[in-house]
Parts: structure tokens; C-alpha cells; sequence
């Protein structure tokens, strides 16, 4: 899609140049092929628990699993209630270079989970679990299956 001089004049008004613009709808673009395979609606962790086979589908029609290991691992470290409320997966959200991920969260249910997996204490903060590479690390390798990563465009041009 070609920019017309008024688009062109407003880019410039606004700071940015034309092919900012551009590249940031290629980003865009990009974006959404890379996060076709994310689940259409997540299920909760009881849910899954009573499923012979447990999943989600996606949004390109495949199918995504869970380890039952992981689902037992989650039942152990939630009461009943939560295992209710609990939605899976949980989705962590990779956007910036600085070495921070964001687990995007509803409430305070998967910051007390979060928790308990690294050890140490995280907050949610306008739907967001703040949390560097190392407890990225930590949660990854205890939740490999009931995690996915959705990829934004929280780079600035």
C-alpha cells in the first residue's frame, strides 16, 4: 500500500518518516504469522486435569498439548479453587530487547502461581507479570507445555 503526500506529510508532523511506517507494518505483519499457532480460547488447569488427552486448539486449526506432568505439578501447588480459575496456557509475552518478558495475567491468581514455581515473589501490574531471563528460565523448564509465547511489537522505531 502506497503512502500519499498527506500521509506522508503527517508522518513527518508526527516524527516519524515514511518508511518507519512501513517497516512498522511489515512488523505487524510478521507479528501475526508468527502467533497464528496461539490458542483460540484457554481452558482451565481442572478442566484439563479431567481430559484424557489434554488440549487447546489454535488459531490455524492445530492442535496444542499439554504434558499431564506439568497439569499434576499445577494441581499440586493450587488449591481447588484455583485450579477453577487457573487458564491455560499461560502466555508469556516477548517484545523488547532489554531482557524483560511479561506474562500477561488476569489477576492476581497467576502471580501467586508464578511465585510459587520461581520462588520468589511477582506482581501483576496492568495485566502484566514482570519478569527477567533467569525466572523466564525457571518457569520454562517446570512449564514447558502449559506456557506459550506470544511475540509483540513492544520495539520502538
Amino acid at each position: 500500500m502506497r503512502e500519499t503526500p498527506q500521509d506522508d506529510i503527517h508522518s513527518m508532523q508526527s516524527g516519524q518518516a515514511p518508511y518507519e511506517n512501513v517497516l512498522r507494518e511489515s512488523l505487524r505483519a510478521e507479528l501475526r504469522l508468527v502467533n497464528t499457532g496461539l490458542p483460540r480460547a484457554r481452558r482451565t488447569l481442572s478442566d484439563l486435569l479431567k481430559e484424557r488427552r489434554p488440549h487447546v486448539l489454535c488459531n490455524d486449526g492445530s492442535t496444542h498439548s499439554f504434558k499431564r506432568k506439568e497439569l499434576e505439578y499445577l494441581a499440586t501447588i493450587t488449591d481447588a479453587a484455583e485450579q477453577e480459575e487457573l487458564l491455560l496456557p499461560m502466555i508469556v509475552e516477548v517484545g523488547r530487547d532489554d531482557g524483560e518478558t511479561s506474562v500477561l495475567c488476569e489477576g492476581e491468581l497467576e502471580s501467586a502461581v508464578i511465585s510459587r514455581i520461581i520462588g520468589m515473589q511477582v506482581a501483576c501490574k496492568q495485566g502484566r507479570i514482570r519478569i527477567y531471563r533467569p525466572q523466564l528460565a525457571l518457569l520454562r523448564a517446570r512449564l514447558k507445555t502449559t506456557t506459550v509465547y506470544v511475540f509483540s511489537a513492544g520495539v520502538t522505531l
